[in-house]
């Protein structure tokens, strides 16, 4: 059998041909085309929307207020910087002129003065404490400025009597508190004399008789007048006229240096204080009478005169205070009498002018205190 197919015209067909004749439905799959290029139109692509306009803005506010802040906190940097060298400036004008730090001393003042006001107006007990340390320190900075002026002063018995008489002028009642302070005076007396007997160091009779008189004034200077403030602070309301004394005390002292600075010409004792002026007295009576009837008015229920009468012996026995003080220091030679409160020096220093005020402030109590009561 012949295997070639022949076509309608007789030609013979090959096997290829023979097997697409057999499968006419099935069209031959054409050859996919080479990919061309299609050119894109840019100006049909719409345009990126733009950022919300919301977080521009913030982004802006936030840089803006960053800068502001910046250039504030500088400026405030310059101007502290700037107030700052005026203050020191004024401060040292100040001490170049008073010898005192001015910042120093008005820190230490308003600290002891809020231990000071806490003490009185809350706990008693505590300003007993104070007047302990006060005598105690002062009796010690006394003594050794004493003997840096070739004085002899024994240091325990000293405090052992102050210290005795201190808690007498809170304990005790009035009459033994004198007694206490005669038999304090004695004692130191007495202990210098036999200390010096024993010691036999050829020391003149005058020397050791200026020794047992200095003695005897140690104790009636620092000790028995902080007891008045004691023996004040037990009476009834005397924690208001403890407070007020101390208060028209500070209020002079503070006139007398203001007034001074500002006005000051007119030395008033310059062989003993040449920074004090009259200008600065003058200061100290307005500051000091105006405390004490206002105080009179509004703590101690008194009249106005019996305030302005108040206000003035405060100012006397004050001034003479700071100037006795002064004039001890200038006889021993010296400036302070410590420097334990930066600004002020010693402790006596500070309380000069307190611890004599004590005398009117007592006296003062007993004229007045009947107008107190039946006000």
């Amino acid at each position: 059998m012949d295997d070639q197919v022949g076509d309608a015209e007789g030609q013979p067909l090959t096997r290829r041909e023979a097997r697409e004749a057999a499968t006419p439905d099935m069209a031959p799959v054409p050859e996919p085309a080479p990919a061309q290029s299609v050119p894109i139109d840019e100006s049909v692509i719409p345009p990126r929307p733009p950022l919300p306009k919301s977080a521009g803005l913030s982004t802006d506010t936030g840089s803006a207020m960053r800068e502001q802040l910046r250039q504030a906190r500088g400026d405030f940097e310059i101007r502290a910087h700037q107030a700052r060298e005026h203050l020191d400036q004024a401060n040292e004008r100040i001490k170049a002129r008073t010898g005192r730090d001015l910042i120093l001393a008005i820190l230490v003042g308003l600290a002891f003065g809020a231990v000071l006001l806490g003490s009185l107006l809350f706990v008693k007990e505590l300003f007993l404490l104070i007047a302990l340390a006060v005598a105690v320190l002062g009796i010690f900075e006394l003594t050794r400025a004493l003997r840096t002026a070739q004085r002899r002063v024994d240091i325990v018995p000293q405090v052992a009597a102050g210290v005795l008489l201190v808690l007498a002028g809170y304990f005790a009642p009035a009459w033994l508190s004198w007694v206490t302070l005669l038999f304090a005076v004695s004692f130191v007396i007495v202990w210098r004399l036999v200390a010096q007997m024993i010691a036999k160091d050829g020391r003149t009779y005058g020397d050791v008789l200026t020794d047992a008189l200095v003695g005897g004034f140690v104790q009636i200077y620092v000790p028995f007048l902080t007891s008045l403030s004691l023996m004040l602070l037990r009476q009834d309301g005397g924690q208001w006229w403890v407070l007020a004394f101390i208060v028209v005390a500070v209020a002079s002292d503070t006139g007398a240096y203001a007034a001074g600075l500002a006005f000051g010409r007119h030395p008033m004792a310059p062989r003993i204080s040449p920074k004090k002026t009259w200008e600065g007295f003058g200061g100290a009576v307005v500051a000091a009478a105006a405390a004490g009837v206002l105080l009179a008015l509004f703590m101690l229920d008194l009249p106005w005169w019996a305030g302005l009468l108040f206000g003035i012996a405060i100012l006397v026995s004050a001034t003479v205070g700071d100037l006795g003080e002064s004039m001890i220091k200038r006889d021993i030679g010296i400036k302070d009498m410590s420097s334990w409160l930066p600004g002020h020096g010693g402790i006596l220093d500070r309380v000069d002018s307190i611890l004599p005020s004590t005398v009117p402030a007592v006296t003062l109590y007993f004229l007045l205190s009947p107008w107190a009561v039946l006000a």
